[in-house]
This record gives C-alpha cells, sequence and structure tokens, in this order.
C-alpha cells in the first residue's frame, strides 16, 4: 500500500450501511466481513458506531468489534461518535484496540438537527466542540455535514453555510469534511458548485469527502461531477446498503449510499486507480448479500450473468 490511488473510496457497509438493519448481527460475523473488505485494499473503512447500545444496539458490540478486527498498515478505520459519551467510549479503547479515526456530525439545517438528534444546531455544535476537546490528537477527526443540499423539512440549504460549518469544523482542528447530501437530492451542478466552493474558501490542507446517497439514482453521476470538481474522497457502501436510520420517516424510500462495487467499476474504467482489487470487491458485494438475506442493489456484481 505504498502507492496513493487516484481516488480513496471508504467502505461503510459495517456502520451506515447496517445502522437500520432490523436484524442485529453477530458480532464474529461482522468482523469476518470487515477483514474481507479490507482484503479488497481500502484505506479507509468505517468499522462502527459508538452511539449508545440502548438507542443502536446494532453496534453494541464496537470495542468487541474493534479487538476482533486487527489494526493494518495504511488503513483507517473510522468509528463515529454521536455525542462526547461517544468520544469517551472511543478513548476507553486506547489501551485495547482504538479506531485510527472518528468522525463527528452536524446537520446543516434546524429542522434535521432536531427530528435526528433531538437537540438544536446551537447544541449540537456546543457538542461538537467539546468532543473535538475531548479527542485532542488522539485520533484523525472527520466532520460531517449532514443535509448539505436539501433537507426534507427546511427545504434547500443555503451553500454559505455548508461552508460556514466546514470552516467550524477547521477551527476545531478537524480537517477532513464529509459532505453529505443526506436524501440524495444534488444534482451534478449543484455538487460542481458546492465542491468547488469549499475548495476555494478552505486550506488546501483540508480534504472534501463526498458522501452521496443514491436515493434518485443520481449518485453515480454526483460523485463523477464531485470528481470534476476536483474531489478524490468518496464515502460508499456495499451493495448500495445504509441511509437514515429507520425511524426517521423522511417519505424518501430507498435511501442507500452510492454503491461501492458500481462506483469503483465506474472509476476504473475511466482510468482512476482506486487501489482496490475489482474481483475481491464484488465477492464482498456477494458476501453482503448473503449476511443480509436478501439481494442488494449493486449492478455490477452482476456482470456476465443471464437474465
Amino acid at each position: 500500500m505504498t502507492e496513493m490511488p487516484d481516488v480513496i473510496l471508504n467502505e461503510c457497509f459495517a456502520r451506515d450501511g447496517l445502522q437500520h438493519e432490523p436484524t442485529v448481527l453477530p458480532a464474529a460475523d461482522k468482523a469476518a466481513m470487515l477483514e474481507r473488505i479490507a482484503d479488497c485494499g481500502f484505506r479507509r473503512i468505517e468499522i462502527t458506531s459508538f452511539s449508545h447500545p440502548k438507542y443502536v444496539p446494532q453496534f453494541a458490540d464496537a470495542v468487541e468489534l474493534l479487538d476482533a478486527v486487527p489494526p493494518r498498515p495504511g488503513v483507517l478505520f473510522k468509528a463515529t461518535c454521536p455525542n462526547p459519551a461517544a468520544v469517551q467510549r472511543a478513548l476507553a479503547t486506547r489501551n485495547a484496540r482504538p479506531p485510527e479515526e472518528i468522525s463527528f456530525l452536524v446537520s446543516a439545517s434546524e429542522g434535521h438537527t432536531q427530528r435526528n438528534l433531538r437537540r438544536s444546531r446551537a447544541e449540537q455544535w456546543r457538542n461538537v466542540e467539546e468532543m473535538a476537546a475531548l479527542a485532542g490528537n488522539a485520533f484523525t477527526t472527520v466532520g460531517t455535514i449532514s443535509v448539505a443540499f436539501d433537507c426534507p423539512f427546511d427545504g434547500p440549504t443555503p451553500p454559505a453555510r455548508v461552508v460556514e460549518d466546514a470552516q467550524r469544523y477547521l477551527a476545531l482542528g478537524v480537517k477532513r469534511i464529509a459532505v453529505g447530501d443526506t436524501i440524495g437530492s444534488a444534482t451534478p451542478p449543484r455538487v460542481r458548485e458546492l465542491m468547488r466552493l469549499l475548495q476555494a474558501e478552505l486550506p488546501p490542507d483540508v480534504v472534501v469527502i463526498a458522501h452521496f446517497h443514491d436515493s434518485r439514482g443520481t449518485g453515480l453521476a454526483n460523485c463523477v461531477a464531485a470528481l470534476e470538481a476536483g474531489i478524490t474522497y468518496f464515502d460508499t457502501a456495499l451493495g448500495g446498503t445504509g441511509g437514515h436510520p429507520a425511524e426517521i420517516a423522511y417519505g424518501e424510500g430507498f435511501t442507500g449510499n452510492v454503491c461501492t462495487e458500481d462506483l469503483a467499476t465506474l472509476f476504473e474504467a475511466m482510468g482512476l486507480r482506486t487501489g482496490l482489487d475489482i474481483t475481491r470487491l464484488r465477492d464482498a458485494g456477494r458476501a453482503a448479500e448473503t449476511l443480509l438475506g436478501r439481494r442488494l442493489h449493486a449492478r455490477t456484481t452482476r456482470l456476465g450473468e443471464h437474465a
């Protein structure tokens, strides 16, 4: 893993992909899946969340899972931390197997903050300030901005607010900013505009990450638009799994992430190096289907099959 790929895909199946699955999967099954994912050549992998087990039982095994998946040279395993208590749980793993990366979350709209986090934006930013202070230099930190294009409750999000949130993260020492199209409503022109604006307003050492959902079938097109605007980091999930927690009803139907297998295949066909073994990646996609017991949304795992 000495040569840097042209694009970096962060595989989110084990966290974002599983967060609204009704069945809690055994930690051993998740660990085996994560090892398979790591064998594909990913440099960033979302491994779990330190959400409170009472509210998100899927991730009650966070510490057990981290212990079951050994570190790999050149790979950042990321854990989501929704609040200061979650950061404290992440810090408590440092004598065992800590994650290399943790992420914080703000919503760019008041309505989504109230519905998804049950607090105001001002309150959530105070939480994030506390989380960043707690984390210090113990982890690589990522700041996620949800509903960066549109909010299902408040309507279109002003691009200036996304820039403001990114700059607030930067002021806290967070230099990786994930821009979330949470309801999959973005279009390529809007993506290019926002990504170019962010890069113009942020220092060159800030990494902007495209986190798109495929609710309207535009996820791949939006990733290409982000690429055209200079973005090289992307969040994806095997089989297009994931999306908002099941109890937050947006009325949007399918909410999954951009499909890893399909985006990696597209980028490779465009002559870009993903650093991924595409054959192993497609095998991992089929393994994810077996694990969840249903056919997922990847197109390219079916290449060569007869109808």
